[in-house]
């Protein structure tokens, strides 16, 4: 499958189904066998729709892990989801039960340091749904009934429950595409054409981008690419020198978004951003070997891009005015 298809499920671990759900003056409580799930005050609980398989879950269940992050204790996958709210909490405003939401996996604490600068991304203490960074891993979301903070649930009404499930993905590129700043008239390259790439292509036209070109060693993932906007595709496999026009004239790619991980995908790019050109890191994998000596001589900015945090409101608002259209990267709906 790809691998951040939409996959619309019911459950997934032990002790999920024959759940009941009982009210209490301390809020909302489920229980299954010996296990209570509490929706505290400014929580509620949402019955899961859709979740999508992203990369870093098939790193986890194939590999198990990437980079230096590695399993070490056993742990709930999910961090793309959506569902419906089956119960509200004490003191939660402007949600209702019934009502489709997106659940952001990014929960900081917004008292560390990190936090109160801004960059709540980067939070010391973030407890990021499926995630192995910390010990204890953070559990993750594809379970048949999640308790979330009120605070992470978009309204995402007008959308279906994958296409809300893709706010999370969606929300990567465009903090990506912020990272880069302006891209008003600019000749974009994008490496890796999966669907973080497919979607940075959609967010990088939003924000303006004249000209993109996406590369892969896929045709299909490429048809997926072009669908979504780009102007030129190349398999660099069956084509390694395809981007060599563009290297001319010491280069003539203004922003470079390599979506890949990969180390020859990072170095073709740089051998053709034009001097003082920004290379926006987002894949993730192993280490890489970086052209040092060309980035210093081209003067280009090496940015990294990672996870998000206020850009999932705006990746919801966005499909729900109809200005970016994930449906066609929903590759396949499979029940669990």
């Amino acid at each position: 499958p790809s691998s951040c298809s939409t996959t619309r499920w019911s459950c997934t671990g032990s002790g999920c189904r024959g759940a009941t759900w009982t009210r209490s003056k301390k809020g909302a409580q489920r229980e299954t066998g010996s296990e209570t799930w509490s929706t505290g005050p400014g929580q509620v609980a949402v019955a899961l729709k859709a979740g999508g398989i992203c990369g870093s879950d098939l790193h986890y269940y194939n590999h198990g892990g990437f980079g230096p992050i590695k399993l070490r204790e056993p742990m709930v996958l999910g961090h793309e989801v959506a569902g419906e709210i089956v119960e509200l909490g004490p003191d939660v405003e402007g949600l209702r039960v019934g009502r489709l939401v997106a659940i952001s996996p990014s929960r900081p604490c917004y008292n560390c340091l990190y936090c109160r600068g801004g960059q709540l991304n980067h939070c010391l203490n973030m407890r990021f749904y499926g995630s192995a960074m910390p010990f204890p891993h953070i559990q993750g979301a594809f379970q048949e009934y999640l308790v979330a903070e009120a605070e992470q649930c978009i309204v995402a009404d007008g959308l279906t429950a994958g296409e809300a499930a893709m706010a999370e993905p969606l929300a990567v590129a465009l903090h990506a595409v912020k990272q880069a700043g302006n891209l008003l008239g600019a000749r974009v390259l994008v490496t890796g054409s999966g669907p973080i790439g497919a979607l940075t292509i959609l967010a990088a036209r939003r924000a303006g981008a004249a000209e993109i070109i996406a590369t892969d060693l896929s045709d299909y993932t490429l048809a997926k690419a072009k669908a979504a906007g780009a102007d030129q595709t190349y398999n660099i496999l069956t084509q390694p020198q395809a981007l060599a026009p563009y290297g001319r004239d010491k280069g003539q790619i203004d922003v470079h978004f390599e979506c890949s991980g990969a180390a020859a995908a990072l170095a073709s790019g740089i051998s053709v951003l034009r001097p003082a050109g920004q290379l926006i890191q987002l894949g993730l994998g192993g280490d890489m070997n970086v052209p040092m000596q060309a980035l210093t001589a081209k003067e280009i900015s090496l940015k990294g891009s990672f996870r998000f945090h206020f850009e999932f409101k705006a990746a919801v608002s966005l499909m729900q005015k109809g200005l970016i259209n994930v449906s066609d990267l929903i590759t396949q709906n499979v029940p669990l």
